[in-house]
């Protein structure tokens, strides 16, 4: 094989833990750890297996035997860097990399580099870059000689004594302060631009989903955007929003999001919670998934666990959209579409054909209105802005002028409610 144009020569291990009682599918987690891998540019994955591990070693997590046998097929293969699908200690890390001579990283360094190449926004770039401090951090034990070197002092930079990985460490949490304060000032803006997104009248609906289930490509057809859509993980990392009429029905905000995925870093989970906070404020959630995907189950219950985890609650709408069943064969297609028509919150489609998308609309349409109920108001002659206000938001059904006012009937959400109270 010709080695690629400066792309490192990377190879991928999944540890199957037989211990783990939770443990995934071992097809659909080997593909999904290399779907991860090819989502870098400058990789080239030229080699993937998974490898049965009875009882993790604390030292090695393999056993002496696997790791000599793989130590001479990446050798053999002139492999420069191992992917392990899976969560290593910094020990771990550092006796692989002496035993394979080559560069180790795991599951939450690879998505920490996916996440960094992604991110657009200064927010994003400011989340990706806590979190892989954040990581860093506890990996300052596997760095070399230079860490256990004794450095003295004057007595007021960390007096005589300290050591480098003390040093390190302090400088770490110092650069992650400024981050901190540097990350609060734009979410002080973000705030800002959601509350005046808050007093637009139209409705919220958040597509969320595991990465890669379709979310883009079906964003990109309801609104005619042009947001990246690739058939690889974590194509989209910063929320997008659009304004869409639906046939029939109201207009929309609809936000696209980041896609989520099974054993997210714990440092992510915390960093782009404010990215997900869409999905919070939303009127309605359509939860896109794969179901062409082996793992589709699997995979539903991770965005569940998630969205459960961001305090979600269960009188939330959510319509469960199935998509890519264009991609299944056409038996399972139709079971999966008579599965579809048995329960009204669920839509079978095709984002990428556009089949099945007109009964998913008028669903839509449909609960929203259902959500706006009627109100009569009696307001005075002085209470023009607050007139003015209702007609805006175009909600007045009906009115009457009175001796003293106005009485008006008024269609509206509960939040537009809300917001007349507060004018």
């Amino acid at each position: 094989m010709e080695h690629g144009l400066d792309r490192t020569r990377a190879w991928v291990l999944h540890p199957e833990i037989k211990s783990d009682e939770h443990r995934r599918a071992t097809g659909p987690a080997l593909e999904e750890a290399v779907a991860l891998a090819a989502a870098l540019p400058d990789l080239d994955v030229i080699g993937s297996e998974t490898v049965i591990v009875r009882r993790p070693q604390p030292g090695y997590l393999f056993g002496s035997g696997k790791i000599e046998e793989l130590a001479e097929r990446l050798k053999a293969a002139e492999v420069e860097l191992v992917l392990i699908d899976g969560a290593l200690t910094p020990v771990q890390q550092r006796n692989l990399e002496k035993a394979w001579k080559v560069k180790i990283l795991d599951r939450t360094g690879l998505i920490l580099e996916i996440f960094s190449d992604r991110a657009r926004t200064r927010e994003g770039v400011l989340q990706v870059e806590m979190a892989a401090l954040s990581y860093q951090r506890t990996r300052l034990v596997r760095a070399w000689t230079h860490l256990e070197r004794q450095r003295g002092g004057l007595g007021f930079v960390g007096g005589p004594g300290e050591t480098q990985i003390e040093a390190d460490r302090r400088a770490i949490d110092d650069q992650l302060v400024r981050l901190r304060r540097q990350l609060d000032k734009v979410i002080r803006t973000r705030t800002l631009h959601r509350e005046a997104r808050a007093k637009i009248p139209y409705p919220i609906v958040a597509l969320v989903g595991y990465t890669n289930a379709g979310k883009s490509t079906l964003f990109n057809r309801l609104t005619g955007a042009d947001v990246m859509v690739k058939d690889m993980l974590f194509a989209t990392l910063d929320p997008t929003m659009r304004r869409v009429t639906l046939p029939d029905g109201p207009e929309i905000i609809l936000s696209d999001t980041v896609g989520f995925i099974s054993d997210l870093p714990t440092e992510l989970v915390a960093a782009f919670r404010a990215t997900l906070e869409e999905v919070l404020g939303a009127d309605l959630i359509l939860h896109v998934r794969d179901v062409s995907h082996a793992g589709t189950e699997e995979q539903a219950a991770d965005v569940n666990a998630i969205m459960t985890s961001l305090g979600i609650d269960e009188n939330r709408k959510v319509i469960e959209v199935w998509n890519k069943v264009d991609l299944l064969p056409p038996e399972d297609r139709d079971a999966m579409n008579a599965r579809a028509d048995r329960d009204p919150d669920v839509f079978a489609i095709s984002a990428l054909s556009g089949d099945g998308l007109d009964p998913l609309l008028e669903a839509v349409a449909e609960h929203l209105q259902g959500i706006r109920h009627e109100s009569a108001i009696t307001l005075t002659f002085a209470e023009g802005r607050k007139r003015a206000w209702l007609f805006e938001q175009d909600i007045v059904q009906h009115e009457e002028q009175t001796e003293t006012g106005f009485d008006i009937t008024v269609l509206w959400t509960p939040k537009q409610q809300a917001q007349f109270a507060s004018l």
